[in-house]
């Protein structure tokens, strides 16, 4: 039975959730940007920086594995403060680096504690908010992704280029001991989960993975997370380096994508909700491979060349996630629900992590500073676009 809180204090918790949400994605997601400080600072190659953004993701996915079998048995409010003050922890260690092996043990830290992090929000709001308003709570809390893309990743970008990579890092974590403040006081207690029979984490994960529809969502899943993440880590390195774009331009570049998300992702969710998910994730994954092209072949152009060319990989390649989400929840009986989304996010976690390495050992920064080969990282994101087309035809709709 769902907690009853104020509508005021449901009101504030949420808003809380979210911001502490927005701090996660932003804490993942600032790396990408600062990819071209980086390979500076630490005078490393593509593949070592591809090693920082999947030790983050990997690390997340081993986490979130684990939390789906374990953290149902502790209250939600003190599991999720101890495992944000963990991020927290982790997030300083990125701000006081000042080697390229410490980043990346930091790196790893932030992955562990930030995909736990996440399963407890959502899993706080579904113990709190009643089924039929859950709708309403979950879309105050996903704002967080586009606030990230619109202000965070931009504001810590501007600062990184005003102050050092470091900055965002030590801003953050002020920011996250600011709303860790916050959540204590307006998050209720959670533990009625604590009372249900408990099943063993290999007696779960059994049940899960003997339905072979469970399977297919999974992969199709990994696949369109791999595609994706081929690209996106090497944006703004390729930007700089083969493209003729500023720094200072990179700003732009994540603030136009998120703020071309607010209005084009309500309207691929609508379409998702009319026709079948299957057909609509089909037109995106063929159409999104134009900007993806595009994209790998760092063109010379003006700014507003690459601002569309942004605008269009944003709307299209973010857009896939939506119909494949649907067809993930839709492949499961409700009993099944939970232990399948937990799943679902470690194995989006691992098709990132695993992209984003196999993307940095593919490229290669020539000594002029170009980074050779991404058109080639684009062209396996696209055979690996039309394998999960296969795939996802396969998912059967349960629910």
């Amino acid at each position: 039975m769902a907690i009853v809180l104020s509508p005021v204090r449901e009101k504030i918790m949420l808003y809380a959730l979210m911001a502490l949400q927005f701090t996660v994605i932003v804490d993942f997601m600032i790396m990408m940007p600062l990819s071209a400080q980086l390979l500076d600072a630490f005078n490393i190659g593509t593949t070592e920086f591809g090693l920082l953004v999947s030790a983050y993701s990997l690390s997340a996915c081993v986490s979130s594995l684990l939390a789906s079998g374990y953290s149902d048995r502790f209250d939600r409010k003190y599991a999720l403060v101890a495992c944000y003050i963990g991020l927290i922890i982790a997030t300083f260690g990125c701000a006081i680096s000042d080697s390229y092996n410490w980043l990346l043990i930091s790196r790893v830290v932030a992955g562990f504690f930030g995909g736990i992090v996440g399963s407890l929000v959502l899993a706080t709001i579904g113990d709190v908010i009643e089924p039929r308003r859950r709708g309403y709570a979950m879309g105050i809390v996903m704002l967080a992704f586009s606030l990230a893309a619109i202000f965070g990743v931009p504001l810590g970008l501007w600062i990184s280029a005003h102050y050092h990579w470091q900055t965002p890092f030590l801003v953050l974590t002020v920011a996250c001991i600011f709303i860790l403040a916050i959540c204590w006081f307006c998050l209720p207690n959670v533990r009625e989960h604590l009372d249900q029979p408990k099943q063993s984490m290999v007696q779960s994960y059994m049940g899960l993975l003997s339905v072979p529809n469970h399977w297919w969502g999974f992969l199709t899943t990994m696949l369109v997370m791999f595609g994706g993440f081929l690209v996106i880590p090497y944006i703004a390195p390729t930007l700089v380096a083969n493209g003729g774009m500023l720094e200072k331009d990179l700003t732009f570049v994540y603030l136009v994508g998120g703020a071309v998300t607010l209005v084009s992702r309500p309207y691929i969710a609508k379409l998702t909700d009319k026709f079948r998910h299957a057909n609509v994730f089909l037109v995106l994954v063929i159409v999104s491979f134009i900007p993806i092209m595009l994209m790998s072949f760092s063109l010379n152009i003006p700014l507003y060349g690459h601002l569309l060319i942004s605008a269009l990989f944003f709307i299209f390649v973010s857009g896939r996630f939506i119909p494949t989400s649907a067809m993930v929840t839709a492949s499961c009986e409700p009993k099944f629900r939970g232990r399948v989304m937990a799943f679902n996010s470690a194995m989006q976690n691992l098709g990132s992590g695993l992209a984003a390495f196999v993307g940095g050992m593919i490229l290669i920064k020539a000594d002029s500073g170009e980074i050779l080969n991404y058109p080639w990282v684009g062209a396996l994101s696209i055979v690996v676009g039309l394998i999960s087309i296969v795939i996802a035809r396969k998912i059967k709709p349960v629910s």
